[in-house]
């Protein structure tokens, strides 16, 4: 510390040093330290006042700087309120005016640049001096409201004191925290004058009204008060606001009945929904708490006979009777009633708001007399429900009730049955004795609960008569009178789901005569065979199939034993099938078959087929078919070679055959023949060279010529010794018969055979069989006519082109997987 303070000494005698030398000896050069040290600008504070009422421009201040010595130069400003011309500057005498008065609350300060320049080198001679006018404050501005309640209610029983719903809140833009700004509230004036209001600071800002002592509707219903709020400048300046106080009416005033005296009469033993109203009269404002009546009883309704409600409409007490009551003679019911309003009462009463009940005025109250007519009453049951108790099925005639009644007005009366569903009992019209005339049963449906219900009336004589009722409940305890039943006696059994399904069986009985039951299975062996029951006891038990079923009906005879061993013989539907996911049976397959137009077309062209295939058959002199027949006796024809009794001719053809066995003939046959269509193959293409549309041949002949011509040559070659075989005679009957022409036949090929690629599951087994023996038949017809066999020729006219029909017509033949294929038409071949 001690350091500093040595070095800050050393310094400033150095500078003075410096400064008297260089008065001495001007060419010195100066320190670049001692130098600076000396440029400082030299001024008085400025401080304008706002709002000054002064003749302007103003002088506010003398700008000096000591580095000017010896120099031309000029003062220069800028910055806010220079450019606007609130400010400027003498260049030459650095003298600062202000041109106009100047608003506190608009601009508190004003940050101004004051520079010095040497006039010669155009360069500034010392550094910028910024510096801030201040504005000062004097008090130009009174205080406003911000936020009022221009006009609020209170209610005519708010307690002294409390705060009442109107508040404010009001500033000053004077400069803050300065008694120019500070704001105080107070009410100036209002009208009336009492209750006195006042103003009450609730935090901050904000103020609210209170006041002290009590309103009074019926003197003054509106209030009018002038709020000020003022500084404390010097002089004080303020403004006002009124407020507008609307007083609600309250309960002030007891509500007082229009009549002293109320009478009115109603008979004895029934209810009344208006026996009488009684009105009020309230001096408080209608449709109000403080003006809805609220009645009372002070005596006279202990019983609870009567009640007393409120009129909303007309604010009347209505008196009603809810309770049956039997009066013997002729009576006069004394009440008596009070009302008071909804809210509580209060008053002003000088100048304070009394609420005490004690020092209130008392609720006003009347007398009302009733009187009672007595009327003739009913009969009167000792006890109006009563129990008996019943065994069912007992004989008839028994005596289930005896009643017992009195009435105190007659000594006569009659009995009356009114219930009895079932019609099982009679009652006595003088004594009102119950019997029973039929048996009575446990299960019946008019039993519930094991309960027959009978009412039963008095009447007595009186005018008019009168009635009372008794009920009595008939408790019927149970025998074994039932036989135990199923519940459901056809049930199915889902072979796909489960082998076992559950038998439920029920006796209308009650315990100990019913269920658990014990199940047998009855007298069938074949049921037996089959069924089983596991477990055989209880309230349902289990039926196993055996085997697996047959989809069907089957019948199954059981035995159930209750407890008491009483048993029944029951007989069970049981359905079997297959079921769907809702446990349904799912519905057979009809062994018909439904065939639609485009499979009745395929039959006939089928049948068509065939016959065509027949008619070459009878071409041959010989029953032996030209194509081979192949695994007989599986759907195909049965061939026949023995026709037996031919008819002797004169020439006769002796063509001895020898076969060593059935077999053999059958295996022989079968190549000769495939020689055979060899050899009409090159017959018919001898008669009709390809490429000739317009020659026509007939194919049976040149088949059946050769044909004999080649067996004969094979059976003259055999032993003539053979006896055990031989060939039959035949009569020549002349010139071989020709096959007619296939061009007689007439068969469009404009139909459209698309239709067996869309056939149904149900000819699957039908084109196996066509199918069956293609691949063979393929190879000989293939062989015999020199054709090509394809898989999608598209119609049967195929056959027809094989055969020669129409001349030069398709050369290719279609057979598919299913008969459908078989018959699609041919396309042209190569």
């Amino acid at each position: 510390m001690m350091r500093s303070l040595s070095l800050l000494l050393l310094v400033a005698l150095a500078a003075l040093v410096e400064n008297e030398e260089g008065g001495k000896h001007h060419s010195r050069p100066k320190r670049e330290f001692l130098s600076r040290s000396k440029r400082r600008w030299v001024l008085s504070t400025i401080e304008l006042e706002e709002e000054m009422n002064v003749k302007y421009p103003f002088k506010l201040s003398q700008m000096f700087n000591d580095k000017t010595a010896g120099k031309q130069f000029e003062f220069d400003i800028k910055g806010e309120g220079v450019n606007e011309g609130l400010f400027s500057i003498d260049k030459v005498t650095g003298d600062v005016y202000a041109h106009a008065p100047v608003d506190r609350e608009k601009k508190a300060s004003y940050h101004i640049t004051f520079d010095v320049w040497d006039k010669l080198t155009n360069e500034k001679i010392d550094r910028e001096l910024a510096f801030d006018v201040e504005v000062k404050d004097i008090n130009d501005n009174a205080p406003r409201f911000t936020a009022i309640t221009k006009e609020a209610s209170v209610k005519e029983n708010t307690p002294s004191g409390e705060y009442l719903p109107a508040s404010m809140e009001a500033v000053d833009d004077d400069q803050e925290g300065t008694v120019n700004s500070t704001v105080v509230i107070t009410v100036d004036k209002q009208f009336p004058a009492e209750p006195k209001i006042g103003i009450a600071q609730i935090s901050g800002r904000l103020h609210r009204l209170i006041f002290d002592g009590c309103f009074d509707y019926d003197k003054e219903k509106i209030y009018s008060i002038l709020i000020k709020a003022s500084d404390r400048g010097n002089p004080p300046l303020s403004s006002t606001a009124t407020i507008k106080l609307n007083v609600i009416d309250t309960n002030s005033h007891q509500p007082t009945f229009k009549q002293r005296q109320y009478n009115a009469e109603a008979m004895e033993m029934t209810t009344l929904e208006t026996l009488l109203r009684v009105a009020v009269e309230d001096k408080d404002t209608p449709n109000t708490d403080g003006w809805r009546a609220k009645y009372f009883f002070i005596s006279g309704n202990e019983d609870g006979l009567y009640k007393i409600t409120t009129d909303p409409k007309t604010n009347e007490g209505v008196i009603s009777i809810v309770k049956e009551k039997n009066f013997e003679v002729h009576t006069l019911v004394k009440l008596r009633i009070g009302v008071e309003n909804v809210e509580p009462i209060s008053v002003c009463k000088d100048g304070k708001l009394i609420t005490n009940s004690k020092k209130v005025p008392p609720p006003d109250s009347v007398n009302i007399t009733v009187k009672m007519i007595d009327t003739n009453d009913a009969p009167v049951f000792e006890k109006y429900t009563d129990d008996v108790y019943q065994m069912e099925e007992s004989e008839p005639g028994q005596v289930l009730y005896n009643p017992n009644v009195h009435d105190i007005d007659s000594s006569k009366f009659r009995f009356k049955l009114i219930e009895d569903p079932a019609n099982w009992v009679t009652v006595d019209e003088k004594t009102g004795k119950i019997t029973t005339i039929k048996k009575m049963d446990r299960e019946s449906s008019f039993v519930e609960n094991d309960i027959y219900r009978i009412a039963i009336a008095a009447i007595d004589d009186g005018s008019p008569p009168a009635t009372s009722t008794c009920t009595i409940k008939v408790h019927l305890g149970d025998i074994n009178d039932n036989i135990p039943i199923l519940v459901n006696k056809t049930v199915i059994m889902c072979v796909n789901n489960v082998d076992k399904i559950l038998v439920r069986a029920q006796d209308a009985d009650a315990e100990p005569y019913s269920g658990p039951f014990i199940f047998f299975m009855g007298d069938d062996k074949t049921a037996s065979k089959l069924w089983k029951l596991d477990p055989a006891y209880g309230e349902e038990v289990g039926l196993v199939s055996l085997e697996t079923l047959p989809y069907g009906n089957y019948s199954v005879p059981l035995v159930i034993q209750d407890m008491q061993n009483e048993a029944a013989v029951e007989t069970l539907n049981v359905e079997v099938c297959e079921c769907n996911k809702s446990g349904v049976c799912r519905a057979r397959k009809p062994l018909s078959i439904d065939l639609g137009g485009a499979a009745i077309g395929l039959i006939f062209a089928g049948l068509l087929l065939f016959l065509i295939l027949l008619l070459l058959f009878t071409c041959n002199t010989r029953k032996d078919p030209l194509f081979v027949d192949f695994d007989e006796g599986h759907q195909t024809l049965v061939k026949y070679n023995h026709e037996g009794g031919g008819v002797e001719c004169k020439d006769n053809i002796h063509i001895p055959v020898r076969y060593k066995s059935v077999t053999d003939s059958l295996q022989q046959d079968n190549v000769q023949n495939t020689e055979a269509a060899s050899e009409m193959s090159n017959v018919k293409d001898l008669h009709s060279p390809r490429g000739s549309e317009n020659d026509t041949y007939d194919i049976c002949s040149a088949a059946n010529r050769k044909y004999f011509e080649w067996k004969t040559e094979e059976m003259a070659e055999m032993p003539t010794s053979a006896t055990a075989d031989h060939p039959l005679v035949y009569e020549v009957e002349g010139e071989i018969g020709s096959c007619p022409s296939m061009e007689a036949l007439s068969f469009s090929s404009e139909k459209d055979f698309s239709f067996p690629d869309t056939l149904t599951p149900q000819f699957s087994t039908l084109g196996m069989i066509c199918s069956a023996h293609l691949d063979q038949l393929q190879q000989i017809v293939e062989s015999a006519y020199d054709i090509t066999l394809v898989s999608d020729a598209p119609s049967v006219l195929g056959v027809f082109g094989a055969m020669g029909w129409p001349p030069g017509g398709p050369r290719t033949l279609s057979f598919g997987p299913v008969i459908g294929d078989c018959l699609r038409e041919a396309t042209p071949g190569p």
